[in-house]
């Protein structure tokens, strides 16, 4: 698979709205001289390419080619000035920016009191929106400009803007320590990925404590709560303590509806708050939280209120149609699932520019998984192919071992053993590359080594002492994580009943909520 090479400035202008477009010129319009102007000749001439490039620009002979990456980066930059304009990009966050920029303005003219008046509305705007870093840098210039501005009261002043400026820094130093602590969370997740032993648990634990500040919840404000639960969350999820990850991921999303303004002001954070919930949710297999908690999540994403643009669009199609598939997953529905893989990849297209490469493949793997559950083992190969053919993509590694063991699977299923010898050397070649293998994988790997020994009258009895020893691992929280990419257990079950394995599936998930 080739990666296509992309220019910065190229995906910027297709980026772009047909509202975002037509204020742009407007903007560029706005004085005559411009009309003719280098920057928008270039503008609509990648407006209408549908690749970038370069030799086609130049041959329309605006520029020559040493002058062209300036004239690029001019563009790139009055595009940016016009969508800081446009009122669809306008949030608080800009707007408390934009008076600060103001009061500065006014500070160097020697305008102290009409800066100060604006500081002070910036300010409460800030502090009441939880804007605390913004805050800090209002109160150190009102330091500034009332140390020059002499009143009666500068004494008085002095000692207010003094703790508010010690208050503000206390608590941005907190939230900056948590949000530390979760991007180390986070980092070692990619790193290490969960835990696979008590060793590797307590190494965990002890980093964790080692870098959790001490603090007091009943003085935290919103944004140093959010930091302090995302960084339990990560912390629950490397050690795989899913009931964890549903407590913390579950603050994390009460916060912000219980203070709605946050969602208007951070929906990334409301999104993947969300999205981690469901995860943690379809762990525990805990059906009716997730489906209730999905539905939630898509009804609020289409309010008129909730804030759009192509981030948001992007990352809501992301985590809903994630959770999608991992509903038809947990109910073992999936011929009825498989509607949401052509509406899946007509999507992808659209957000090609914003999806990354990573995100794509796993889609790839639910879709494969939905054609597996369905039976389509030709369809589900195909798009294996897609991630392991992959080789400029450093994805994880849990992710390409599945894919592959999978791939073997539905090889198997659709009758195509002719080749089977050689996929079975080249994934224990790469299986036994990779560090830490689950003990449900080094199992798994030893029945195939061995499956093309097997008389087919003996295959059936080798199944049934697979999933045997399999089971014993059911339970382990350190290796059940491994049957989360491949429902193992759940095909040997098939193969052993002689049976679908939509329909093993959909009996355990029948009787699951028939016990509850």
């Amino acid at each position: 698979m080739t990666k296509e090479q992309k220019d910065n400035l190229f995906v910027l202008v297709k980026s772009l709205s047909k509202s975002e477009k037509r204020q742009f010129k407007l903007y560029v319009g706005r004085l005559g001289v411009n009309e003719d102007s280098k920057f928008l000749t270039l503008f609509n001439i990648l407006e209408k390419l549908s690749t970038y490039d370069e030799a086609a620009i130049l041959k329309k002979g605006i520029v020559k080619k040493e002058q062209l990456s300036n004239l690029k980066a001019h563009l790139y930059k009055q595009i940016l000035i016009s969508l800081r304009l446009n009122p669809s990009h306008q949030n608080v966050r800009i707007q408390i920016r934009e008076q600060l920029d103001f009061a500065t303005i006014l500070y160097h003219k020697g305008l102290y009191k009409q800066s100060l008046k604006i500081l002070d509305k910036a300010k409460n705007l800030a502090i009441a929106n939880e804007e605390k870093n913004v805050a800090y840098e209002i109160v150190e210039l009102e330091k500034v400009i009332e140390s020059q501005y002499i009143t009666r009261s500068l004494s008085n002043r002095a000692d207010e803007l003094s703790i508010q400026a010690k208050e503000l820094s206390q608590q941005n130093v907190l939230a900056s320590k948590l949000s530390n602590l979760s991007l180390q969370l986070y980092g070692l997740f990619l790193k290490t990925g969960y835990v696979k032993n008590d060793k590797e648990s307590k190494r965990v634990i002890k980093y964790f404590n080692a870098r959790l500040p001490k603090y007091d919840i009943n003085t935290l404000g919103f944004r140093e709560k959010l930091w302090l639960y995302k960084a339990y969350l990560w912390y629950s999820f490397l050690t795989v303590d899913f009931l964890s990850c549903y407590k913390y991921a579950t603050k994390w999303v009460e916060l912000f509806y219980e203070n709605k303004d946050q969602i208007m002001l951070n929906p990334v954070f409301f999104l993947r708050g969300n999205h981690y919930l469901l995860e943690a949710l379809f762990y525990l297999r805990h059906y009716e939280k997730f489906k209730e908690s999905l539905i939630r999540l898509e009804t609020i994403t289409k309010e008129k209120w909730f804030p759009f643009d192509d981030n948001i669009d992007g990352l809501a199609f992301l985590y809903v149609y994630n959770n999608k598939f991992n509903l038809h997953f947990m109910e073992g529905s999936f011929k009825e699932g498989l509607p949401l893989v052509d509406e899946v990849l007509h999507r992808l297209k659209d957000y090609s520019d914003r999806i990354d490469e990573h995100h794509i493949m796993v889609f790839y793997y639910k879709i494969a998984s939905m054609y597996f559950g369905a039976g389509e083992n030709k369809k589900c190969i195909q798009y294996l192919e897609k991630i392991i053919s992959n080789k400029t993509l450093q994805m994880r590694e849990d992710l390409l071992c599945f894919s592959r063991i999978l791939n073997l699977v539905a090889h198997y299923e659709a009758g195509m053993d002719y080749n089977l010898d050689v996929l079975i050397r080249s994934t224990y070649k790469f299986l036994i590359k990779m560090e830490d293998l689950y003990d449900v994988q080094k199992e798994f790997i030893k029945f195939l080594r061995g499956l093309g020994d097997i008389y087919p009258n003996e295959v059936r009895n080798e199944f049934i002492k697979l999933h045997k020893k399999l089971k014993e691992f059911e339970h382990d929280p350190y290796q059940s994580r491994a049957f989360l990419y491949l429902d193992i257990i759940s095909w040997l079950e098939s193969k052993i009943e002689n049976k679908p394995i939509a329909l093993v599936i959909q009996d355990k998930f029948h009787g699951m909520r028939s016990n509850k």
